[in-house]
């Protein structure tokens, strides 16, 4: 029963995946009717047999001898233009069937929620771009090409040979049910192996993807041996998968090829014995040339059913995406200015199938004040802030910007509002000036990119550069540093001029000369702007108008640095650990005179 479904299921893809071509019909009809024209000159060099032999060679007609190679000739002739058309029309249509599928999937990657790129790496998501896309384009082209014109030719041949003799056909009819039922029993396996070549091409790309984008911790950490056990692993896996396509694909056709070699000696043994005296020479030649004919077309029919499998599993690979949940846009209202008042409201939030990573966190902050977030390394502070662009969807409670809670707001709109600095900055292949204005902002003034530029202490850097604004940034902006990257954001959030800002651990991986550049930098970003700070340099949130501290997604501190740092607890723990190595701790520990040291870390390890 599973296997049934399975093939329904093939079907039910297949016939999406033709869906795509309805709006190129017309030269759809016209490659058909290349591939009618192919058909028939098969038919018609089989048919030439007949009057070649039994006019030319037996009967010795004039008009015959004298006709024939011009016919063959002309057959020559149509048979190359009717491949041609067919052959360009197909691949035209499949071209413009893979552009479609690229685009709309390329799309829908752009709208899909952030839960989606965590569980999937971008080394399988390239590969269905990449090699499942070609794999449906092979179905879409050649595929169907063989099926429809190899179809016709053995149907045209049938006919002939039905008008040669009747009975001898028959007897090769005879295996026509036999060979449709092993195909139809090898189909799941081939749809089978099919998915499991998507998946260990997926496996081998994001391996190697893994080793292109971390190729220097590779070598500063000799994970070389260990990269390439792991490449080979997966490296094999897709070797030996595509051996038992072949193994599965080589056995169908022999058995198939035997089959029909059963059929045909049968029709020798006839022709040659009882039925001699029925037959001409050149109606028995006529006959054998359709059969032989008849062979090669049956033969592509049974391989190309490989080429569909493997099609259908990559649909499947594809499909999959495109009917992934897009990101979840419930609002239906927009605001315009947007004073900047955030307001968290008892929320709760989890990760799937995952206890709560944020447990009833409710504050507010006023416009323009800026409120730190710290705490241990998976305390929540990032998953916490996420919630606000609502890259993911609160459990429980609610986020209000300016009082209305941000889900009843459109994605877009919301999004408008707020500005991200984050310690990883993308940076695209792209110039430096676009890398600025980036998205939303690319028709701002040359005049107000540079002024942001300015503003986030990067033109210094800029002007360095023979392009300046024109220079290409490379991959990630890998031809600067990361102190060039951060002060690029900077001037990207500066210029789009959004009345909230999120900034998460902006300076956190900058040597101290970097850091001095971007504080400078980050002071005139958040200047009359409601501000969401996570840092661990605590030196950097001095002056926050409130730092709140957490531990194990809850709320377990808030106040001011000075307030947090006279109550000797969390923060203050977190504050000393900072500023004393661990000679030091050792020291106020053992050392009656350091009192106050010794009650932080005594305050901290309680709290």
């Amino acid at each position: 029963m599973q296997k049934v479904n399975d093939i329904d299921d093939g079907l039910a893809i297949y016939r999406r995946l033709l869906r795509y071509s309805r709006s190129y019909l017309w030269i759809f009809v016209i490659s058909v009717v290349g591939m009618i024209i192919y058909a028939a000159t098969d038919t018609g060099l089989a048919a030439l047999m007949k009057p070649m032999l039994d006019g030319g060679f037996v009967n010795k007609d004039p008009k015959w001898i004298s006709l024939i190679p011009v016919i063959i000739i002309v057959l020559a002739l149509v048979r190359g233009g009717a491949s041609f058309l067919s052959s360009y029309s197909m691949t035209w249509i499949g071209r413009q069937i893979i552009k479609q599928l690229r685009r709309h999937m390329f799309d829908q990657l752009l709208h899909l929620p952030a839960k989606f790129y965590d569980e999937n790496s971008s080394g399988k998501l390239l590969s269905k771009f990449t090699f499942d896309v070609e794999q449906v384009a092979s179905a879409a082209t050649d595929a169907i090409t063989v099926v429809i014109r190899d179809s016709l030719t053995i149907i045209g041949l049938l006919a002939w040979m039905f008008y040669l003799n009747w009975s001898l056909t028959l007897v090769f009819l005879v295996i026509g049910p036999i060979i449709a039922s092993g195909m139809r029993a090898v189909n799941v396996r081939f749809r089978r192996i099919g998915t499991h070549i998507q998946t260990s091409m997926g496996d081998v790309a994001s391996v190697s993807e893994e080793a292109i984008e971390g190729h220097r911790v590779i070598k500063t950490f000799g994970g070389k041996q260990y990269e390439t056990a792991h490449f080979e692993q997966a490296n094999e896996k897709n070797r030996w998968q595509n051996m038992k396509l072949t193994i599965t694909s080589a056995v169908s056709v022999n058995i198939t090829q035997l089959i029909t070699a059963f059929a045909l000696a049968g029709i020798v043994y006839l022709t040659t014995g009882p039925l001699q005296k029925e037959i001409t020479v050149g109606s028995f030649m006529s006959f054998i040339t359709a059969m032989m004919m008849l062979l090669a077309p049956m033969k592509r029919l049974t391989t190309v059913n490989i080429v569909i499998q493997r099609a259908i599993a990559a649909a499947k690979s594809i499909f999959d995406i495109l009917d992934t949940e897009k990101e979840k846009d419930t609002g239906t209202q927009t605001i315009g200015k947007v004073r900047g008042v955030v307001e968290y409201d008892h929320v709760s939030f989890s990760y799937e199938r995952k206890e709560n990573v944020l447990q009833d966190i409710s504050f507010r902050i006023e416009p323009g004040q800026t409120v730190a977030f710290v705490g241990r390394s998976g305390s929540g502070k990032t998953t916490l802030v996420n919630l606000l662009p609502r890259f993911y969807d609160i459990s429980h409670g609610s986020i209000m910007l300016d009082g209305i809670d941000i889900r009843k707001l459109t994605l877009e709109n919301l999004r408008s509002h707020l500005a991200v600095v984050g310690q990883d900055v993308t940076l695209f292949n792209d110039t430096i000036a676009h890398n600025i204005a980036y998205g939303r902002l690319l028709q701002s003034e040359q005049d107000n990119i540079v002024r942001a530029a300015e503003a986030a202490n990067a033109m210094e850097f800029i002007r360095q550069f023979r392009e300046g604004m024109d220079t290409v940034v490379g991959e990630n902006g890998v031809l600067l540093s990361g102190g060039q990257r951060q002060r690029l954001a900077i001037a990207r959030a500066i210029l789009m001029d959004a009345p909230v800002l999120i900034l998460d651990e902006a300076t956190s991986s900058l040597d101290s000369e970097s850091e001095r550049h971007i504080q400078q930098a980050l002071e005139t970003l958040m200047k009359n702007r409601t501000t969401l700070v996570i840092a661990h340099r605590l030196s950097t949130i001095e002056n926050a108008d409130q730092i709140i501290v957490l531990d194990e997604g809850r709320i377990i501190e808030t106040g001011k640095h000075e307030q947090l740092l006279a109550q000797g607890k969390h923060y203050a723990y977190l504050y000393h650990m900072q500023f004393h190595s661990t000679d030091d701790k050792f020291s106020a520990l053992n050392n009656p005179e350091n009192s106050q040291d010794v009650d932080l870390i005594k305050k901290g390890r309680a709290g």
